[in-house]
């Protein structure tokens, strides 16, 4: 019969001396221990990581340990929805031996990855960037195309804009008691004025 305690105990051991900086035990019963697991040192010196919390199960190594992600540095839910994939995947494969080194070489690879993608991550950011702004530049100076029908109800609109601005400026001199209107201030005001001498003439 399997001493299951044993093979705990004797892991556990191991752990402590192959992580001494990042290791650390929580409880006794049931038995729960994290590690923090930092990647290599990208590019720019920067890192990821993440804090891995394990839990042996009363039957461990035959059934697989209870894991989860406690912390984590510079990861996008994507990267740890990955590493919660990978962990769950080299738990099946490892079942029956004693596993936690081995899922946390596993995470640590992963770490060491995605360090490497970030470098390609930022360069694909910054390519879309500068194509958004470009098709943003080309928008600007595209406009709206010129079509007889939108010029003829942009000129009615102008039109009737400008003689509603001189409208007001007229009556803005009327009423500040300025100067009367001269005749040409009247006609441009109302075309009607021309033909109403002759009208009146005629009357």
């Amino acid at each position: 019969m399997t001493d299951y305690s044993e093979e705990q105990r004797n892991e556990l051991e191991a752990l402590e001396s192959i992580y001494p900086d990042s290791f650390t035990v929580l409880s006794e019963k049931p038995t729960t221990f994290t590690i923090t697991v930092t990647s290599e040192a990208g590019e720019n010196d920067e890192t990821v990581q993440t804090t891995l919390k394990f839990t042996y199960t009363e039957k461990y190594p035959d059934e697989t340990p209870l894991y989860e992600i406690v912390s984590q540095e510079n990861l996008d839910d994507n990267d740890v929805t990955d590493i919660i994939k990978l962990l769950e995947q080299q738990a099946e494969e490892n079942l029956g031996m004693v596993m936690i080194f081995t899922l946390v070489s596993a995470v640590q690879e992963k770490l060491n990855e995605i360090v490497d993608q970030i470098k390609t991550r930022r360069e694909e950011e910054k390519k879309q960037k500068e194509r958004e702004a470009e098709e943003e530049e080309k928008q600007r100076f595209h406009g709206t195309p010129v079509t007889i029908e939108n010029f003829l109800n942009w000129k009615a609109k102008f039109d009737a804009e400008l003689l509603e601005i001189k409208r007001k400026k007229m009556k803005e001199e009327e009423q500040a008691g300025k100067n009367k209107l001269s005749g040409k201030q009247l006609f441009e005001m109302d075309h009607n004025l021309d033909t109403s001498d002759i009208q009146f003439l005629e009357e």
